[in-house]
């Protein structure tokens, strides 16, 4: 099957573009061969490529400019989705998408699972879940695979803020009351990948793609909160002189969008459709640690 793999400089699109290769044929495009800003654009190289499968992990991530920026976050996450949707099923593909579990508003006490509403308390969020709206109203085949917490070796997140941080202060005052699961984006590759092989091994392919089309959490195991999180990603750095993690209330550190306060996740639609369980956070954290020192600072 001929694959279309969009993002391919962001987090989560390196890493698939790394697991994938070799998994049939792959076109692997960054912004500047599909700016998904561009709609038109979307839909000529969707057309010209033709392929079987379009995954687009693409996204505007940057949740709080989102909320200065919400027409753009919206033709990013939801317009640009409902286009690649669109075009999909023109060609008769199917379509792999990540979304994120701030479609959700935060105020359970227990694991989200795909049965609850979404109800997102920010731009960010309403845009993503607009996105999953427009792909599953579209009747393709799908998987729409919801993501908590990435982060990797390269681009922005949490992962790196802490570690230059770690370099610039003697403390760090971190959110001890959000609740989530850290999810090292090389874990949703190497998850990924296992699913496309299935897809592959199965003789009848749009069968397959018919009874495992759907919403799909993918969170590894075990939670913590971003305060605690910090704390481990230090454990991890080995610095001689590590700051103090301090941890405070979110009132205490205000931020222009809202967080859930809860988006813990339970995977186990994934477990049963899939024979996936995620390795735990604390796994993922010291994965990518290793793999951050393997590699040269200009690919960081």
């Amino acid at each position: 099957m001929k694959t279309l793999l969009t993002g391919i400089n962001g987090q989560v699109g390196y890493e698939l573009q790394r697991k994938l290769h070799g998994m049939g044929e792959l076109i692997a495009l960054d912004r500047s061969k599909m700016d998904l800003c561009n709609l038109q654009q979307v839909r000529d190289v969707i057309r010209s490529v033709k392929p079987g499968l379009i995954i687009n992990p693409a996204a505007y991530t940057a949740v709080d400019e989102a909320e200065r920026n919400p027409l753009l976050a919206r033709r990013i996450n939801a317009e640009a989705p409902e286009v690649m949707a669109e075009e999909a099923g023109r060609l008769g593909a199917a379509m792999i998408h990540y979304s994120t579990d701030y479609v959700l508003d935060g105020a359970k006490s227990g694991p989200y699972t795909e049965e609850d509403v979404p109800n997102p308390c920010n731009v960010y969020g309403n845009t993503k879940l607009a996105g999953e709206q427009a792909i599953q109203a579209a009747g393709i085949p799908h998987l729409i695979l919801r993501l908590s917490w990435v982060y990797g070796v390269r681009g922005k997140n949490f992962l790196l803020t802490m570690l230059r941080l770690a370099q610039e202060r003697d403390e760090l005052r971190i959110v001890s009351d959000q609740y989530g699961s850290p999810t090292w984006c090389g874990t949703v590759a190497d998850a990924t990948a296992q699913i496309l092989a299935q897809a592959n091994a199965m003789g009848n392919h749009s069968r397959w793609w018919q009874e495992k089309s759907g919403i799909y959490f993918m969170a590894p195991q075990g939670q913590t909160t971003w305060h605690g999180f910090a704390q481990q990603i230090l454990a991890h750095a080995n610095l001689s002189i590590p700051p103090r993690v301090t941890a405070i209330k979110t009132h205490e550190h205000p931020t222009l969008a809202q967080r859930p306060r809860y988006s813990v996740v339970s995977s186990r639609k994934l477990k049963n459709a899939f024979g996936l369980t995620l390795p735990h956070w604390e796994q993922g954290l010291r994965l990518c640690m290793q793999e951050r020192e393997l590699l040269p600072a200009s690919s960081r």
